[in-house]
């Protein structure tokens, strides 16, 4: 029955041999890792405006009557697209130079070393986390915006997206390609269509303006105490949050592997197409939210405002509208489940995270990583209680730190190019270095990207240090030290667990057996039926942990046993692992240099729930045990099935046919 459950929810399990038939089709590649960075044009303009509209309401009637700061807004969305475009002609370089993937840390362990690298990896992770909040919180917000009754749930409501997220990329990238690829189309197809259907009625003079009065527009009290002071600090807060229309553009650096041949190729003709969706979608609502003065809200987003204006209150196209930017918003979590996973395998592969995280599932995609990373975004949507205002402020500078440190080391690579001869080639850890006679070129459009991204960063972390990137700044270095932290302990052990320059021990070596026993019955005859066929002196322990039952466990064990030397040890304060402990060192102590054989047994039952139902010490003996030089331990489990028959009960024979 579990397997059942477990396929109907996962699928089958793969091979390991079916990971190269999991590769996808640029169609598919761009619904799986550019959904983030489409995603954010339904917030983006909206980040904008917000700041926007608080330093009109703060300042003198004049601005806000005329509408000049909020006019602002378009110049901003358009310089913007321009650094969208450098980024995007600065990561294709990347996807072609660095064609297995990895995107920044790859290219930061490739031309800075470990430590930049390990920056490069915390920034990233810490994205793709708050990309998963983000877009789904801003997706819940859509939701709320139609259904204002639910607005009291959105954070429950965005809590459960995560965990149907979770479940589908568990069956693997792919199938959640293909799942997700409808709302990504569905999305694209119905905002190009509105934005079309608006620049028509923009030039007919048709185009309906929002009423102030049907919008909660922010109040007084809900402005930053900053709202009043210099133009140019609004301006750049208001471009730093318009920024978050890049998040999500070095995805597909980081996930080439998982693209069909020819890799490189397949993969920079799809961030080509999404960019430039990307700058279309982006510049097309920012110019029609102008037009129609849309109002930023609590209560109703931008993207609303913009589906009531163009199509009319409560039209069938205006719900269509919320529904297709719900769906992408909910569904652009799929990059970071595309990405998440991938880097952290590198990382951990590279000694600077658990293990765990290199391991694939049944499913063949890193199913540590996947739910790690919804954890890590549940309890930032319940922090941040799902407001994407809230969020917003935690997301850009590990983004633009990434992107910094990505085309730096392109600009190192190209440097190092720079100094070979024509012809040259030279083996490097990651590609090979080959001389390009456009070195220059490419330096510079990488040298471009790298300033203009580094400065978008300060100025992230500048216009929004108060309001939560101050935690970030410092998130990112701890999480650099934890790394290495890990990192040390996976070398030391390496150290220990080598050879080399080590005599190897092959003295042999006296053991002395002991069976560890709670009780007298099916079980311990199996126990010592095993101790017997080892062919060493054995005896048998008892823990006193009550003297009544210490006397009567010995009692049974001389009626039904009748062998063997029977030890019971006191334990007048009731601990289980320490008194065994100190008797395995006082045998020790008795013969040194030998080992100690604990053989214990272990009840084991078919289910989870009935498992709970027992003590299972053998866990606390294990933990306690091991840490023991020369003790060997042996858990020998004794089967209860659900029917009640156990390891020993005699087969029934098979009915005739």
């Amino acid at each position: 029955m579990g397997r059942s459950i477990r396929t109907v929810l996962m699928g089958k399990r793969l091979e390991t041999k079916d990971l190269p038939h999991q590769a996808i089709s640029k169609v598919v590649g761009l619904a799986v890792f550019a959904s983030d960075a489409l995603s954010s044009t339904a917030y983006a303009t909206e980040e904008i405006l917000i700041i926007l509209s608080m330093a009109a309401a703060s300042s003198a009637s004049m601005w806000a009557s005329n509408g000049q700061f909020l006019g602002i807004s378009l110049p901003i969305a358009l310089a913007i697209a321009l650094l969208i475009a450098i980024v995007t002609i600065s990561y294709r370089q990347t996807i072609h130079a660095y064609p297995n993937g990895g995107g920044a840390y790859i290219v930061s362990r490739d031309n800075f070393g470990e430590v930049p690298a390990q920056v490069a990896g915390a920034a990233l992770l810490t994205d793709y986390i708050l990309t998963v909040a983000v877009s789904i919180s801003s997706g819940v917000a859509q939701i709320t915006s139609l259904f204002s009754e639910l607005l009291p749930f959105k954070v429950h409501i965005a809590v459960a997206v995560i965990g149907l997220m979770t479940l589908v990329n568990l069956r693997g990238v792919k199938e959640s390609g293909r799942v997700f690829a409808v709302p990504t189309y569905f999305f694209l197809g119905t905002m190009f269509l509105t934005i079309g259907v608006g620049l028509a009625r923009y030039f007919g003079g048709s185009l309906a303006i929002i009423d102030p009065t049907t919008v909660e527009a922010l109040h007084h009290s809900e402005l930053p105490p900053e709202a009043g002071i210099a133009l140019v600090f609004l301006v750049l807060r208001a471009f730093s949050s318009g920024c978050t229309a890049l998040t999500g553009i070095e995805a597909i650096s980081n996930g080439i592997q998982a693209f069909k041949e020819p890799k490189s190729h397949n993969a920079a003709t799809t961030l080509t197409w999404m960019s430039a969706i990307l700058i279309s979608l982006f510049i097309g609502i920012t110019f029609l939210a102008n037009q129609i003065q849309a109002i930023p809200s609590h209560s109703e987003t931008i993207i609303s405002q913009l589906g009531r204006a163009v199509y009319g209150d409560g039209s069938v196209m205006h719900f269509i509208v919320l529904a297709a930017t719900a769906l992408i918003l909910l569904m652009a979590a799929n990059t970071a489940y595309a990405d998440f996973p991938r880097l952290a395998a590198l990382q951990a592969g590279d000694g600077f995270l658990p293990r765990q995280l290199t391991y694939r599932g049944g499913r063949l995609v890193f199913s540590w990583g996947i739910v790690g990373l919804s954890l890590a975004a549940a309890l930032l949507v319940i922090i941040g209680n799902a407001s994407v205002t809230a969020l917003i402020p935690l997301y850009a500078v590990g983004v633009f730190l990434s992107f910094t440190m990505s085309q730096s080391g392109m600009v190192r690579r190209y440097q190092r190019i720079g100094r070979m001869k024509p012809g040259e080639k030279v083996r490097g850890v990651e590609t090979d270095l080959e001389y390009d006679p456009h070195w220059r070129f490419h330096l510079a459009i990488s040298a471009i990207g790298a300033v203009c991204t580094f400065v978008v960063m300060v100025v992230f972390a500048v216009t929004k240090f108060v309001h939560g990137a101050w935690f970030i700044i410092l998130l990112i270095p701890s999480l650099v030290f934890v790394f290495f932290r890990i990192h040390d302990h996976y070398k030391r052990v390496a150290k220990a667990l080598s050879l080399a320059g080590r005599p190897v021990d092959k003295e042999a070596r006296d053991v002395q057996t002991l069976i560890l026993i709670d009780d007298v019955h099916a079980e311990t005859a199996r126990l010592v039926n095993f101790a017997k066929s080892l062919k060493h002196p054995w005896h048998a322990v008892h823990i006193g942990v009550n003297p009544e039952k210490a006397e009567k466990v010995k009692s049974k064990w001389e009626q039904r046993i009748g062998e063997g030397e029977f030890v019971v040890i006191p334990s007048p304060f009731r601990l289980l692992a320490e008194p065994i402990t100190d008797y395995i060192l006082q045998l020790q102590a008795e013969k040194p240099g030998s080992y100690v054989h604990v053989i214990m047994g272990h009840l084991a039952m078919d289910t989870f729930w009935e498992q709970t139902l027992h003590q299972n010490s053998a866990f606390i003996f294990n933990l306690s045990l091991s840490r023991l030089e020369h003790v060997v331990v042996t858990t020998v489990p004794f089967q209860i099935h659900t029917n009640g028959e156990s390891a020993l009960a005699p087969q029934a024979e098979a009915a005739p046919a």
